[in-house]
């Protein structure tokens, strides 16, 4: 799960982390009455979206009066936004954060992830951070330091110390690093956290770090345990058709191409997208209905699947390992009746009761195409969207 900006420095604020002084907006009038709650005579106008970039695409502005701020906020507030990371799709932009105007000196860079093939939790950091963080780490690999934290003996400050001199800060910004990277990674851990990026981690000219801007993104498995995590989600981010998905307890995620896929199991979708791309065609989803699957997920999947114009072809890879292929052909029997498919089905079955499964959907009279393995499903399915 993503979160906004202000919800992030929220979170870096509850463990010891120095953030700027700032209040959220819905309004024009609700930004100019919160910028009169801040002190000084410059404030940021910030659109809050679930995407990095925003700067570049006009979403970061610097007021330096009330006037100002209601007009930026108004210009934002209501609109959608599109930057670099959001592959071409517009965001709503709901709320705006009001920030105090701060004097940059430089800006750096640090994020917190899980590293798997360390197995560990690993720090990023660069003295040379901000908007074209991705463009210093392929031009610059040297100015990108890495620190892979031992999961026992969890964060020393003396590790923290090491990465900050690394990165050219004096004796002041090294214990104030320490202090950040300690507050991060209490807050990563405790929260059962995916990614946290401070970019920029900025140096003020009165040589304190400050962190200017945040991004966190929480572990979905974990989000059980914390409901005040939970309580944060903006659904309206979020791609539709995903959410409704995640309502069914369905991992779903929507991509570009025109053939539909349903399968049991992240591994087994993942090796059917591959093998569609691998015959000439382009998926239009990852779908997996899991292991426990029930006729009515079938469906609602079916339901999913069909909610986008640009499917053109369905094709269901299932393994009957934990769920029977009879009851998944019955679901599918079932789906295709009520939502009254148009298009294509192929399928493919394996495994527990895979004969009676097969028997259901030959003698089902619907037009549904049976393959003998995965390869075979997959041409079968492009040959359908491309008419051959």
């Amino acid at each position: 799960m993503n979160f906004h900006e202000y919800q992030a420095k929220q979170l870096f604020a509850d463990y010891g982390i120095a953030v700027p002084t700032g209040r959220v907006a819905r309004t024009s009038d609700e930004a100019v009455a919160a910028a009169k709650e801040i002190p000084g005579d410059l404030w940021v106008v910030k659109a809050q979206i679930h995407a990095g970039g925003r700067g570049k695409a006009g979403g970061v502005k610097l007021a330096k009066s009330f006037d100002e701020v209601r007009e930026y906020a108004k210009a934002m507030l209501g609109t959608k936004m599109a930057t670099y990371q959001t592959a071409g799709v517009e965001l709503p932009i709901d709320t705006v954060l009001i920030s105090e105007g701060t004097d940059i000196a430089n800006e750096l860079y640090l994020s917190v992830l899980v590293d798997r093939d360390t197995q560990s939790i690993t720090f990023i950091a660069s003295a040379e951070g901000g908007m074209d963080i991705e463009q210093v780490a392929a031009e610059k690999p040297e100015a990108i330091h890495t620190l892979n934290v031992n999961y026992v003996e969890g964060l020393q400050p003396y590790q923290c110390r090491e990465l900050g001199f690394a990165m050219g800060l004096n004796a002041k910004q090294v214990g104030q690093l320490s202090k950040i990277m300690l507050g991060l990674y209490r807050l990563f851990n405790e929260k059962d956290l995916a990614l946290v990026e401070l970019n920029p981690l900025a140096i003020l000219t009165n040589g304190d770090l400050a962190v200017l801007d945040g991004k966190i993104n929480s572990d979905d498995n974990a989000t059980f345990r914390h409901k005040d995590l939970a309580a944060m989600r903006d659904i309206r981010q979020e791609d539709e058709t995903e959410v409704l998905a995640s309502q069914h307890d369905l991992n779903y995620v929507t991509m570009d191409g025109n053939i539909g896929c349903m399968v049991n199991g992240a591994g087994l979708a993942m090796a059917t997208m591959d093998v569609i791309k691998l015959n000439g065609g382009e998926p239009a989803n990852f779908l997996d209905v899991g292991g426990g699957a029930t006729k009515e997920r079938v469906t609602e999947a079916f339901k999913l699947i069909l909610s986008s114009d640009k499917v053109e072809a369905i094709f269901v890879n299932i393994f009957g390992g934990i769920v029977r292929c009879d009851m998944i052909a019955e679901g599918i029997i079932a789906a295709v009746k009520e939502v009254d498919v148009k298009v294509p089905v192929i399928v493919r079955l394996e495994g527990t009761n895979v004969e009676a499964g097969k028997d259901l959907l030959k003698n089902s009279g619907l037009a549904i195409t049976p393959a003998d393995d995965i390869n075979d499903g997959a041409k079968k399915a492009v040959a359908a969207v491309s008419g051959k």
